[in-house]
């Protein structure tokens, strides 16, 4: 590995370690409510009394980030570990139970496919009503058929290998095989595959958030403050600004750890 991608992963690393611990433990880095409102304080710029400043209902704008790193991660984090197991699981159905099975599970998956991401989240979104749960559904359901399809390679490859043979002239059931031979060895290009697709639903939560099909008000969460905080660009820039560094920097730092599990899994030079 180069010195310059060595650096950037443990960077990536470190953000995402704070980022977990402040999202777990938010009283830790700060003990000011991000919902309480300070008429005299509004749209205060950066400074001793508030390090980043105010919002537009003088909300402490720190304080807010720090809460709203919980809702803005759980919301891409779940999203991508549902369509991981889901995916995964079709994935191997599809692999697993026959030709009609693998193509008709495959023209399901290119039907979804065929929707636009966005466009079939709002339609989750329309059906179930507004909501961090349901944007997490949402998300997954866009997510999935990436998961599936590299689940079923996976195991096509996999199926063939010498030791599968061998488990199955053994008398193992083919369930057996599955879960003890396939599925382990599968799992890692699904795992980098999640990793890297983390940082793409962060930014996806955060655009239903700017919408307003995420948490709903006052919930802390950094696509709503985004929302929040353009009728006021003109008067003040940090509303926006500083909930946009946290999307940036968290996507970043996802990415640059995503990109080397994936690199790894993948067998290239570092």
């Amino acid at each position: 590995m180069t010195r310059p991608r060595r650096i950037g992963l443990w960077l990536g690393v470190t953000v995402l370690v704070v980022l977990i611990v402040m999202a777990a433990f938010p009283s830790l880095f700060t003990g000011v409510d991000p919902d309480a409102a300070d008429v005299d304080a509004l749209l205060q710029p950066p400074g001793a009394g508030h390090w980043l400043g105010t919002d537009q209902n003088g909300r402490d704008l720190y304080a807010r980030i720090v809460y709203g790193t919980r809702p803005s991660l759980l919301i891409g984090a779940g999203a991508v570990a549902l369509a991981l197991v889901g995916g995964t699981l079709v994935g191997v159905a599809a692999a697993q139970l026959g030709r009609i099975a693998d193509q008709i599970i495959g023209r399901l998956l290119d039907v979804v496919l065929s929707v636009p991401g966005l466009l079939l989240v709002f339609l989750v979104v329309a059906v179930l009503g507004p909501g961090a749960g349901t944007a997490t559904v949402g998300l997954a359901v866009v997510s999935l058929p990436g998961f599936a399809r590299v689940a079923r390679a996976e195991v096509i490859s996999l199926r063939g290998r010498e030791y599968v043979e061998a488990a199955y002239g053994f008398g193992w059931t083919r369930a057996q095989v599955v879960l003890r031979h396939i599925l382990p060895n599968a799992l890692g290009p699904v795992l980098a595959l999640a990793t890297v697709s983390l940082g793409a639903m962060i930014v996806a939560s955060s655009s239903l958030s700017f919408v307003g099909l995420g948490p709903r008000p006052p919930t802390a969460e950094w696509g709503a403050m985004l929302a929040g905080s353009r009728e006021f660009l003109a008067l003040a820039w940090w509303p926006a600004a500083f909930p946009g560094a946290a999307i940036t920097l968290t996507v970043l730092a996802v990415t640059s750890v995503g990109r080397h599990l994936q690199r790894t899994v993948d067998g290239s030079t570092l």
